[in-house]
Formats: structure tokens, sequence, C-alpha cells
């Protein structure tokens, strides 16, 4: 099993945390992984996008021409993105800011309000926690208990900061 993630969208968003996150998440699971981040050098924002291969074997590229998942956090991501991944893949969009339609078919859309439901949940960039937890429950890649433990690791003694991003997650985790 080797499936690959690309996660994608302006510097700023917590797209390369997000990839982060899950290739720890990953390793802590016992699974090789890799993780590939990329950034304009106006970083916040400007694009980012991280690409994460997680494997049962040992992992010989760590790019991804046709990752079977794909985050899209923002409409440019969304349009360069789409015909990225791979027949059958998931693609997850973040409805908030994403108004493109994507025209193919033989793709799942996963469409996850991010930005509105942080902002409900008053942490409005805690966006990529939601989008982390909604890849997490549709793809099945890591547990959602290694990803929360992977997050307090992370974060460390920011309790405040942990508490509200496991929440995010969990409620993006929930919407499945």
């Amino acid at each position: 099993m080797l499936i690959k993630t690309l996660i994608a969208g302006f510097g700023g968003q917590g797209v390369l945390s997000m990839g982060l996150n899950l290739a720890e998440a990953a390793m802590l699971e016992g699974k090789n992984v890799t993780y590939l981040p990329a950034y304009g050098a106006e970083v916040r924002g400007g694009t980012a996008n991280c690409t994460v291969a997680i494997s049962d074997d040992e992992i010989a590229s760590p790019v991804a021409s046709s990752p079977e998942f794909v985050v899209a956090m923002n409409q440019p991501s969304a349009v360069k993105f789409q015909h990225h991944i791979q027949s059958g893949g998931l693609f997850f969009l973040n409805s908030s800011l994403v108004e493109v339609e994507i025209l193919r078919g033989d793709i799942e859309i996963v469409r996850v309000a991010a930005n509105k439901i942080a902002e409900e949940l008053g942490s409005p960039k805690a966006a990529n926690m939601v989008m982390l937890g909604a890849l997490t429950r549709k793809s099945g890649l890591v547990e959602l208990a290694s990803m929360i433990e992977t997050l307090k690791r992370i974060m460390g003694a920011k309790k405040k900061l942990v508490d509200v991003n496991e929440k995010a997650l969990k409620t993006g985790y929930d919407l499945f």
C-alpha cells in the first residue's frame, strides 16, 4: 500500500502543518512516510503545498504525480490541482473559499466549509484542522487518536492551542 496525498493553499493557511501532522501521525502508527513541503518565496499569502506519502513498505519517491487524495484550501489550488488527482480519488475542497466547479466525473468531491466551521468554533485559524479532521475520517489513512496524540506532541505545552485545534479536528472528523 502506497498512498499519496497533496495538500495545497495559501501560505498562512496551515497547509504545511496539516501535512506534517498527517506524516507524524502515520509514523506514530509505524508506517513509512515521506513529507515534501513546497512554498513560494513570499510564503504568507503566496502558494504553499506539500505531499505526504504513506506506505507499509519503503517509499522510492516523495513526488506525487497522481495522488489518491488532494486537499485544496483555496480556489487557485483547486484549479491548479484538480487534474493531478488520480481517477477514483477524493478531492477535498474548502467550500468557504472555493467556488470553481470541478468538471471531473471520475473523482469524489468532498466539500468542507472549513473557514466557516472554524469561525463558528471561535477560532478562524483552525480551518486547517477542520479540513484535516475530514481528511482523516474520509481517507482512513490514520486513526483520529494518532492525529490527536501528534497534535498534542507538536503543540506541547500550549494547552489552549491544543484544545482549540483538537476541537476543530474532531469537528471536521464528525462531519462524515
